[in-house]
């Protein structure tokens, strides 16, 4: 049996939430590697709506759920949204989740420099949820972040939080701010501190044992492989690896844990934030398709940019994270179109090429290519077979596989977990 790593395709918000979801009932263990509470995932069982941001989805479920050390943990974020669960009947203790000791925390200092970073018009907009991801992960590369274990050792703190300030005391005076005083950061993390501990293990030897164990592990990425810090827009990005090797690095487990790679994309493309979009529809088109599905933020509610499907950009991410297979979702919110279009090459400066150029200036030049294909006008909605689909919805599924050279191993045709097309099961695969 493979261990699964579930990862976006695009630039996140592809559905991830409920794909966990629909595999975490045949999974042992869900595993976050990577990201911070600046990710939403949505879940939609028997009506109820469940919004995560930081906790696996696996916690919904009842499974043993793992917060890695690729994550950078908001301590004060992981209690919120632990009571938060608790009012919709969902009970969060140490026996269903666990926190890697090395875990890098986020703090308030991180979350107004954030703010500060995105609201000032010095630097470059990258349009982040200003809730400290990228400067923590800073920290967290200069060696001098935060981490959740250093919570247990209180007189030991109080060096680290020095030399933490060393550095963003130094940074603040040259914004012309306040200093951060030590005795502050040292209350905030002692009081949170008893609430967060009973959480804490070595979670690389408990995935070991596991793994010994015979137990199906599922890897559940944030975002999206085109935010990925090293293979996405750079440096319209967000501040860790997206991409489905993180799953090992972010977990402690080591790459030969790691099995099948399922990718999930939208039968559309949508990004939230600044950046290059080949395909963005600023037309009516674009609105209608934001309108159909939803497309808010999980986090911020911020409207999200919609465009056509881009097969050069999934067809890239399924080389850099080494996919083998699709999630195709929101396949829908495309009924009722006469023609659908598909990017299938850009021309950047005259010439046709068939990939994302890696520089920021080239990506926002690029042009798309469109291949049209006819519409349908039965619903998809709901669907549970293919004998279920339109046969122009089969054909454009099919074109998707033949265009990105990867096959489609799910299907999804609404929010609710049951309304999937199984092709193929990832954890048999």
């Amino acid at each position: 049996m493979a261990n699964v790593v579930v990862v976006g395709s695009q630039w996140g918000d592809e559905g991830k939430g409920k794909i966990v979801d629909w595999l975490s009932e045949q999974a042992d263990v869900v595993v976050r590697f990577q990201g911070g509470h600046n990710a939403g995932h949505t879940l939609v069982i028997d009506g109820a709506t469940y919004k995560l941001s930081l906790l696996p989805s696996g916690v919904v479920r009842g499974k043993l759920s793992v917060i890695g050390n690729g994550v950078v943990l908001d301590p004060h974020a992981f209690v919120e949204e632990v009571a938060r669960l608790a009012a919709q009947g969902i009970t969060v203790t140490p026996e269903n989740l666990r926190i890697a000791e090395n875990t890098a925390l986020i703090l308030p200092l991180h979350q107004e420099l954030d703010a500060i970073r995105e609201s000032s018009n010095v630097t470059t907009r990258i349009g982040t949820t200003k809730r400290g991801i990228g400067p923590a992960y800073e920290d967290k590369v200069g060696r001098r972040a935060i981490r959740v274990m250093d919570l247990a050792d209180l007189p030991a703190l109080r060096h680290k939080i020095d030399r933490l300030l060393v550095h963003h005391n130094a940074l603040r005076r040259g914004l012309g701010l306040p200093e951060i005083d030590a005795a502050t950061v040292y209350d905030g993390l002692a009081s949170v501190a008893p609430k967060v501990l009973p959480y804490m293990d070595s979670v690389w030897s408990l995935l070991d044992q596991k793994r010994r164990e015979g137990k199906r592990i599922l890897f559940e990425g944030a975002q999206g492989a085109l935010l990925d810090v090293d293979h996405g827009t750079y440096p319209f990005v967000t501040s860790s690896n997206t991409v489905a090797a993180q799953a090992a690095i972010g977990s402690g487990m080591g790459p030969s844990s790691v099995g099948y790679v399922l990718g999930i994309c939208k039968a559309y493309t949508t990004r939230v934030g600044e950046g290059p979009f080949p395909t963005e529809l600023q037309d009516e088109t674009g609105r209608l398709i934001g309108e159909r599905g939803r497309e808010f933020g999980t986090v911020t509610g911020r409207p999200r940019r919609c465009g056509w499907f881009d097969a050069v950009l999934v067809r890239q991410t399924c080389r850099t994270s080494g996919i083998h297979g699709l999630a195709l979702t929101k396949l829908d919110i495309l009924d009722g179109f006469d023609e659908i279009k598909v990017c299938t090459g850009y021309k950047l400066d005259g010439r046709e090429i068939d990939y994302l150029p890696a520089s920021e200036h080239a990506q926002a030049r690029v042009e798309p290519v469109y291949e049209t294909v006819g519409g349908w006008h039965e619903p998809t909605a709901r669907a549970r077979s293919w004998a279920d689909l339109p046969a122009q919805a089969i054909k454009y599924v099919r074109r998707i596989e033949e265009l990105v050279g990867c096959p489609v191993a799910l299907l999804s045709t609404s929010p609710e977990r049951e309304d999937t097309i199984l092709v193929q099961n990832p954890f048999e695969g």
